[in-house]
């Protein structure tokens, strides 16, 4: 059987990316997952001098090779300044000094929630621009707005964002499951 690896670019305890992650992990019907939370890596900032003097922490070398153990991902996105969080950036960064195909040519279920009513729009066009690049293939994108009025007891209310959820839930766990 397949397996997919979920997280949410955010750090934060009460992050809504973390639920929706999670809620898409959920949601799989014919595929095993693991949910990571991302503030379990402890890292320094990435730069080429960190990087020479002391070498790549030891938690960024487990993350990368996990991700060798992976046949899709499902990453939720929380958008600060219009893009990725400074924590996602960091990991991005270092992970992807170990291999510019973080992602390793499998495909990506790519989500942003956000309390507003843009749903992470302007992340989502970063990363799905970037993330390509990355080594993802087969994007599968879903918007999330307007969290806190759509999502009640781990469960989407309003039924054309659930529809749509499914929908590309569905999407990407067929491209997961048509990999040979």
């Amino acid at each position: 059987m397949k397996k997919i690896l979920a997280f949410a670019g955010s750090t934060s305890s009460t992050s809504i990316n973390k639920q929706l992650a999670s809620f898409a992990a959920k949601s799989l019907q014919q595929t095993t997952f693991d949910i990571i939370d991302l503030k379990d890596l402890t890292l320094p900032i990435y730069s080429e001098d960190e990087e020479k003097e002391n070498g790549f922490p030891e938690d960024i070398l487990q993350f990368s090779n996990s991700l060798d153990t992976y046949d899709g991902f499902i990453v939720s996105l929380a958008e600060h300044n219009g893009t990725y969080t400074a924590a996602f950036k960091n990991i991005f960064d270092w992970v992807s000094r170990l291999n510019v195909k973080v992602f390793r040519d499998k495909p990506l279920l790519l989500m942003a929630a956000s309390p507003g009513g843009m749903g992470g729009k302007f992340v989502l066009e970063a990363a799905s621009q970037r993330f390509p690049r990355q080594g993802a293939t087969s994007i599968t994108t879903f918007s999330f707005p307007n969290f806190y009025d759509n999502f009640k007891e781990f469960k989407i209310i309003n039924q054309d964002l659930l529809f749509d959820f499914k929908t590309k839930v569905q999407l990407f766990e067929n491209k997961v499951n048509n990999i040979k």
